[in-house]
């Protein structure tokens, strides 16, 4: 029987244990496995290879993304380490322009180091997309909302082009989930989270996951997550579960929030740009409505030159700045600064993470004090 993404965010996965009627998977938190005998275990022998806690996690991820294999890592950027990994001196990757900084500080000081390159693109541009690949590159990387200017990328579209030259199509949908999008029914061949976000919900378990369809790809990284080790705890792994049993409720409360919060923005006079794909002013409206259930809980607006965004930032009350986004409290932050310090100026300034940018990730409380405390600390921020 198949249910709706609500019931699987509680039912997915390994629901409960049938050993003792535990309505909740047990954690095991154990390092090592009794053996019946050499060359013979009970499907378990190492934590770091295999923990059946960490199992369910992941057999749940690959079940909400409509997969059929899913990992689950340390941290996001651990899971973005060992997807990378797949690749090879020599190989190039097509990333989005603006992509979240530390994976371009991970491309850019680490994986550079070992011939394994990358080449920026407007990822909305179909055209541009198709125009940067060639023989050397192996795979198209795509955030989509882009991580802080929340352009919009066609996925399914950019999932035709690079299979038409042979090419991997890895798609972050951390700012979305799959409560929202599912990259991998868009053609998407794998799919990456910073569980740390909206997955675990509450600011308090860092994570990645990974979810594909494809067997010997699935293979290929099981391999990988067990040689490089950043794999998750099993207690982490418990309140990863737990966190997103409760997904939906939170996503359809942040999602109205932020509706609100952003014509509240554009209609302020306080900024001079909204990034949000859903107002219909934002370019990348139609494609987002197209390929996901809604447009996530991520704006990024850029205050009017008479405020000051450092006044601003010390000004707020409620909402806090803070490094990571998708929990239940609403946080901002300074990507020129924090997030994204990891790019040459240069580059950001070119695709617009400019100083005064700011990002805010709007959580669940009530919508008018949110509203409420935004405009106190840009009033108390006027040059």
């Amino acid at each position: 029987m198949s249910y709706s993404i609500n019931s699987l965010l509680i039912h997915g996965g390994i629901d409960g244990d049938e050993t003792t009627g535990a309505v909740n998977v047990p954690v095991y938190q154990t390092s090592t496995y009794k053996q019946d005998g050499l060359g013979e275990n009970r499907g378990w022998e190492y934590s770091r290879t295999g923990n059946p806690t960490r199992a369910a996690l992941e057999k749940l991820i690959a079940d909400l993304e409509e997969g059929e294999y899913g990992l689950a890592f340390a941290s996001g950027l651990a899971a973005i380490n060992t997807v990378l990994s797949l690749f090879k001196s020599g190989d190039v990757l097509v990333v989005s322009d603006n992509i979240y900084g530390g994976t371009f500080r991970i491309l850019d000081n680490v994986f550079n180091n070992f011939g394994i390159t990358y080449r920026i693109v407007d990822t909305s541009d179909l055209n541009a997309v198709e125009a940067a690949i060639d023989d050397s590159v192996k795979a198209v990387y795509v955030e989509s909302p882009a991580n802080p200017l929340l352009t919009v990328t066609d996925i399914a579209e950019v999932s035709k082009i690079s299979h038409k030259y042979g090419k991997l199509l890895i798609v972050d949908n951390t700012f979305l989930t799959p409560y929202l999008q599912r990259p991998l029914s868009l053609g998407a061949d794998i799919v990456i989270h910073s569980g740390t976000k909206y997955l675990g919900g509450h600011s308090d378990t860092v994570s990645g996951l990974v979810a594909l369809k494809d067997k010997a790809l699935a293979d290929r990284l099981y391999y990988l997550q067990n040689a490089i080790g950043g794999v998750l705890a099993p207690w982490d792994s418990f309140l990863m579960i737990r966190g997103i049993k409760t997904l939906g409720v939170r996503m359809d409360r942040h999602i109205a929030n932020a509706g609100k919060v952003a014509k509240w923005l554009e209609k302020s006079g306080y900024v001079s740009r909204v990034y949000y794909p859903g107002l219909e002013s934002d370019p990348g409206f139609e494609i987002q409505n197209k390929q996901a259930d809604g447009a996530g809980a991520m704006i990024s607006f850029v205050l009017n030159e008479k405020y000051d965004y450092k006044k601003f930032f010390k000004s707020l009350k409620l909402v806090t700045l803070a490094e990571s986004l998708g929990g239940v409290e609403s946080l901002v932050c300074h990507p020129a600064s924090m997030t994204h310090a990891a790019i040459p100026a240069d580059i950001r300034k070119s695709v617009g993470i400019v100083d005064e940018l700011i990002r805010l990730s709007v959580g669940i409380e009530d919508v008018d004090d949110i509203i409420g405390d935004l405009e106190q600390a840009i009033i108390s921020s006027e040059n």
